[in-house]
């Protein structure tokens, strides 16, 4: 359950120790200094003992155990309380995949919780511990960090995606490649995809813009550009999310145009094939009535003749149909 529990004093890593209740002794006896512990999906009961010595509000703990949130920042008399949403996008199958993150921040203590396979922390942790200048200004800087990870890995995220949609673009205009209901398929489900990402993306936005405001409790002063910058990439990740959304709404458009067109075409091609059979049909219909009184019936040239008037018939429609470019 826990992944790393350690004290910082002055943006120095000092203590690791897997009992949590007398780092934040310590901590809280030192204004410099704060304990960072790490969680990977705990259960409520064994989330209780922290939670309990850190009196954490009963809501906040059950969002963070269930981890079907969505993107969030609360504000406890104790406490901050942020959900965040990694996303993994695994580009070989074209599936995201949103995971969970929860971050506790108080006076003197930064408590995460990860939930699935994404994981930032890790890395934020050793980059945090390599820059101590930063570090120093305490749980913010490590709320700061977090959410600064998970923000970039979404730009890279949108641009996979992005060049996902040009590939998909580039199949749907290509004049060589079928029109199918498979491609329909596959721009849908990317369109779902695209939506899922919104969710974890667009909820985050405001969180963010708090963040880099005055007024909320816990924010040391000096973090608040830094979530300002976070602010704007996420901007950015929004506006870009926004546009392909709105490219495969015009591409799924395109796709089901050009599949009338084509439907339209094939009709247009069998109504001609039907229209030269059936000048020969009803030719040898006629003369294969049997009647005693027919036109030529006992001329010698006859049977030539009717041929040729059927050739003739349908050689003349397959050239005014070619004119008219439905074959």
């Amino acid at each position: 359950m826990i992944v790393d529990c350690a004290l910082y004093r002055g943006g120095q890593r000092e203590k690791s120790a897997a009992d949590f209740a007398t780092l934040l002794a310590e901590a809280r006896a030192d204004e410099e200094a704060f304990v960072w512990m790490g969680l990977f999906e705990p259960e409520e009961s064994e989330f209780a003992a922290i939670t309990s010595e850190l009196g954490l509000h009963p809501l906040a703990v059950e969002d963070a155990v269930s981890a079907h949130q969505r993107p969030k920042l609360e504000v406890y008399p104790e406490c901050l309380f942020l959900v965040l949403k990694p996303v993994l996008y695994d580009e070989p199958s074209d599936t995201l995949t949103l995971y969970e993150i929860a971050v506790f921040v108080g006076d003197s203590f930064v408590l995460t919780v990860r939930h699935g396979a994404a994981n930032p922390l890790g890395t934020v942790r050793s980059r945090m511990e390599r820059t101590p200048d930063v570090l120093r200004h305490g749980p913010t800087a490590v709320m700061y960090a977090v959410c600064d990870a998970v923000v970039d890995n979404y730009l890279d995220v949108a641009e996979e995606l992005h060049l996902d949609l040009e590939g998909l673009e580039a199949e749907v205009f290509d004049p060589g490649s079928g029109r199918s209901r498979g491609t329909v398929a596959r721009i849908y489900g990317f369109k779902r995809q695209t939506l899922d990402f919104r969710r974890a993306t667009g909820a985050l936005a405001d969180p963010m813009r708090r963040l880099a405001g005055a007024g909320v409790p816990f924010v040391h002063q000096y973090s608040q550009p830094f979530f300002r910058d976070v602010s704007d990439h996420l901007t950015r990740v929004n506006e870009h999310v926004e546009g392909i959304d709105r490219l495969l709404g015009d591409i799924l458009s395109a796709q089901l145009a050009q599949m009338g067109v084509q439907q339209n075409d094939d009709m247009r091609k069998i109504s001609a094939y039907a229209a030269m059979a059936a000048v020969p049909t009803v030719i040898g219909g006629v003369y294969g009535m049997n009647f005693d009184h027919m036109p030529e019936l006992h001329w010698m040239y006859s049977y030539p003749v009717v041929l040729l008037v059927m050739f003739s018939a349908v050689f003349s429609l397959y050239r005014w149909f070619k004119r008219k470019e439905w074959l």
